[in-house]
């Protein structure tokens, strides 16, 4: 699935340039610095000494020599006039200093003096007065900040949806592919959004909400700015995550601003991303309540009854757990329309691939129909990732273009992991080499089941010491029993191998033994495919319909002789299987010691020599 580049964050029309960071000062905030400048220059002129400044004694001695006419004595200084002096030199001012004598002199010679009270009220002004309206103005200039600007640690109640004008979103239905399904279905939602008036004049009303649901990678959110895109509307992406905080009331209170603004820039398109994580099924817990999240999912009900879909918003979630949604938020109304983007099929693989080199310098080797056949099970991101790292390999090896090789190497890079550089010691070689013939012998014998692609004993990935890899010819939705004992076969079929050219067994089966449990638990609890148990399905391991991970507990609601005789039966089960890869494997001993010897040689063997080797001719 095409991934363009994520559109510059917008800020809603009529705030511009008024973001947290760019925020211009109010007109008080000018009005408080002038204020200050003023009252500071007040200050400096009229503290500022009046005449020239001379030392002490200078004056002592102008009080002898009787050139004072007059002196002011304040707290700190004295100021004086001279006689007979120049208008423009006959004031002085020094700094006054303790002389209990100065008054007998300033007798002596008739000079004139009085005191002078010091005048506080400016001094305290600024002293006290500036510095708490200061703080004052700081403390209201940033609680504005945090409370009016955007992602201010106290906007809780702020919806944290990110706003995509209608020119910004460039993401088209051409940049889509591989979901023709959900492609048609989504098209009838821009119909609506670019021509209202042809289902609202026939009383028609369009789905409130659409849900899109599916794998991870499928591009579900590509899908919703696509919409966005065809539709030339602003669009509103969130995720279900960030609408829950710790504090109670936050979530319910952004649902409310998050559709606020989507009627105030109608018509457009909310899109809520992962939608599990807040709309997931009320349930009343033993462990504590979720009244925060209940409450978000409330107001989030509420709003969908609540706004009109003629005044074209449209709410579009995706999620890939819909099983744990609420049923709140499926029902007709609210979330009435699904629509599945499921993993593509061959011709969509390849679709997507198209889209992903437009920028990629492609060799004429390089088959993308072959690559795309090879890639069953890729999701639109897994594609995506393998032309990157194509790309990457072509440019590491020095290479002006990206060939099979390098979509080869990129696919064994993603299913079985980075190839590891160290090296194992000649008895593990042996081991590893006969376990991957046991696989690949037993996978080309059997009828029914994928063709091998590829044998490696070179490690990869995660504790794999060697692979043995089939490629399906075609997409699969169906499995039958007898295509799932085959498959049984073939997992057991390396340990198999080591038993019998080795005599022994080793830890390298262990994956393989968990993979064969857990078919063969399958076939007996949910697939009914048990002759002693029947028709029944035992399954209390439930699976996300799009995620491979379990939900609820291990065991299904049966009793411990039922539990043994569905361990019974998985063992049976089991048993078969490895006898069947050991009769494979003894009746084609010479194969297994060629196959294994060449691969030793070797170390990666291609699926064409293996069946080479395996033909009738060559035993």
């Amino acid at each position: 699935m095409a991934t363009p580049q994520r559109s510059p964050r917008l800020q809603p029309r009529g705030g511009a340039g008024r973001g947290p960071l760019g925020a211009r000062p109010s007109s008080s905030v000018w009005y408080g610095l002038a204020l200050l400048i003023v009252l500071a220059a007040a200050q400096l002129y009229f503290a500022s000494p009046a005449g020239r400044s001379i030392p002490y004694s200078e004056f002592k001695s102008l009080v002898r020599d009787g050139q004072v006419a007059d002196i002011s004595i304040s707290d700190q200084t004295i100021h004086g006039t001279l006689k007979n002096a120049e208008k423009d030199k006959a004031q002085f001012t020094t700094t006054r200093v303790e002389d209990p004598k100065l008054a007998e002199e300033l007798d002596a010679k008739g000079v004139k003096y009085t005191g002078e009270a010091a005048n506080r009220w400016l001094p305290d002004l600024l002293g006290w007065v500036l510095p708490l309206l200061f703080f004052i103005g700081i403390w209201g200039f940033f609680f504005r900040r945090m409370s009016g600007a955007e992602g201010g640690v106290m906007s809780f109640a702020r919806s944290k949806g990110k706003l995509y004008a209608d020119d910004e979103v460039k993401v088209k239905f051409t940049d889509v592919a591989g979901v023709d399904e959900a492609e048609n279905e989504l098209k009838e939602i821009v119909e609506f959004l670019k021509n209202p008036s042809k289902y609202t004049n026939l009383g028609g009303r369009i789905p409130k909400g659409v849900l899109l649901v599916g794998p991870p990678g499928t591009g579900k959110t590509l899908l919703a700015r696509a919409v966005a895109g065809e539709a030339h509307v602003p669009f509103f992406s969130m995720t279900g995550s960030e609408f829950v905080e710790m504090f109670v009331g936050v979530g319910a209170a952004r649902v409310r601003d998050l559709f606020q603004q989507a009627e105030a820039k109608a018509p457009c398109i909310v899109f809520i991303d992962e939608l599990d994580a807040l709309g997931k099924a009320r349930t009343q817990s033993p462990f504590g309540s979720h009244e925060e999240r209940e409450q978000t999912l409330n107001q989030l009900l509420a709003e969908m009854d609540g706004f009109d879909s003629r005044k074209g918003v449209i709410i579009m979630a995706a999620t890939n757990r819909p099983e744990v949604l609420d049923v709140a938020l499926l029902r007709p109304g609210r979330f009435d329309r699904q629509v599945l983007v499921d993993k593509p099929d061959i011709k969509g693989r390849e679709d997507i691939l198209r889209i992903h080199i437009k920028n990629v310098k492609i060799a004429p080797d390089a088959d993308l129909k072959v690559v795309a056949a090879r890639t069953a099970g890729f999701a639109g991101a897994d594609l995506a990732n393998l032309v990157n790292e194509a790309a990457l390999l072509a440019a590491r090896n020095d290479k002006t273009s990206v060939g099979m090789v390098e979509f080869e190497s990129a696919m064994d890079r993603l299913i079985a992991g980075l190839e590891k550089k160290r090296v194992m010691s000649v008895k593990e070689r042996k081991i590893v080499a006969y376990h991957e013939s046991g696989h690949a012998i037993v996978a080309t014998t059997l009828p029914g089941l994928d063709p091998v692609h590829k044998i490696s004993i070179v490690q990869r990935g995660f504790g794999a010491l060697g692979y043995t890899m089939q490629l399906p010819l075609e997409d699969r939705y169906l499995m039958t029993r007898g295509e799932l004992l085959a498959q049984l076969a073939v997992l057991l079929g390396g340990r198999t191998a080591e038993e019998i050219a080795l005599n022994e067994i080793s830890t390298g089966a262990s994956n393989d033994l968990q993979r064969a449990t857990d078919i063969a638990r399958a076939m007996v609890t949910e697939y009914g495919m048990s002759d002693s148990l029947g028709a029944i399905n035992f399954d209390g391991n439930k699976h996300a319909r799009f995620l491979d991970v379990p939900m609820g507990t291990e065991r299904g609601p049966h009793g411990e002789d039922t539990a043994k005789q569905i361990d019974a039966e998985i063992k049976r089960i089991l048993t078969d299987a490895h006898n069947t890869a050991r009769e494979i494997l003894t009746s084609k001993r010479d194969k297994l010691e060629r196959v294994t010897a060449r691969l030793l040689e070797v170390e990666v063997m291609e699926g064409d020599e293996l069946r080479r080797l395996l033909e009738p001719s060559t035993a």
